[in-house]
């Protein structure tokens, strides 16, 4: 299939163009990409700046150059979400704390709903009740949801077609991750303390996937979308 934006195709990476790139062209987009990533709000996507800047523009060089260029500084290139934004550097975030709003604390049964969703998204409540081993609060679930962290994404095809929740790119801005895949795996867990260094021999942690797309097994939210009140249980 044609690409519907080809233009964006050979601006965000196309080496023989970019060889062909002045230099004095090369920093005027240097410093264009470097205000667009710095007057933004939120991160912002290779494609984005290709419509923003000349056509033609080494995109990826562009921010392989910045990300090299702010390595030492204060603040950071980084990628998360599959997007670019500056942030400020990990070893000198105690600076801000003092200006951070405090927010509240999640508590340890969000906390656990929060990472079975990663882990195991898409996923329901009753498979989320499963995997805890105890019922969860309606309540727990629309905090998250509040937080922007989770989202429906469909409706399970089975009895009831109960809906299915997972992670939404806020969930990999606020935690850093460029990709779901970034989550902790086994070793890295049991390295930083979460997980017993003796977990039993046939315990795993699955391979976290959140692709936009919905799975054979999932069928689109309603237009108007109601769920089923399920009554609130005790955590």
């Amino acid at each position: 299939m044609a690409n519907p934006n080809p233009r964006v195709t050979i601006a965000v990476d196309n080496d023989a163009i970019a060889e062909s790139i002045s230099p004095e062209e090369r920093r005027h987009g240097l410093r264009m990409a470097e205000a667009l990533l710095f007057a933004s709000a939120g991160a912002v996507s290779a494609e984005d700046l290709a419509g923003r800047l000349p056509q033609g523009s080494d995109i990826a060089g562009i921010l392989r150059e910045l990300q090299q260029t702010y390595a030492t500084r204060g603040v950071n290139l980084v990628q998360v979400a599959g997007k670019w934004m500056f942030r400020t550097a990990g070893d000198l975030s105690f600076l801000l704390s003092r200006d951070a709003v405090e927010q509240k604390k999640l508590s340890r049964a969000a906390l656990e709903t929060l990472a079975i969703i990663g882990y195991h998204q898409p996923v329901t409540r009753a498979e989320i009740e499963e995997i805890r081993g105890v019922a969860t609060n309606r309540g727990t679930l629309d905090l998250l949801l509040e937080t922007g962290w989770i989202q429906m994404r469909g409706r399970r095809k089975a009895p009831g077609r109960p809906v299915t929740y997972g992670t939404t790119e806020a969930f990999l801005l606020h935690f850093g991750m460029d990709t779901i895949g970034d989550l902790p795996g086994l070793e890295e867990l049991k390295g930083a303390g979460l997980l017993d260094s003796r977990v039993p021999t046939d315990f795993f942690i699955p391979e976290p996937h959140d692709g936009a797309e919905l799975t054979e097994d999932e069928d689109p939210l309603e237009d108007e979308l109601e769920i089923p009140p399920e009554g609130d249980r005790d955590i």
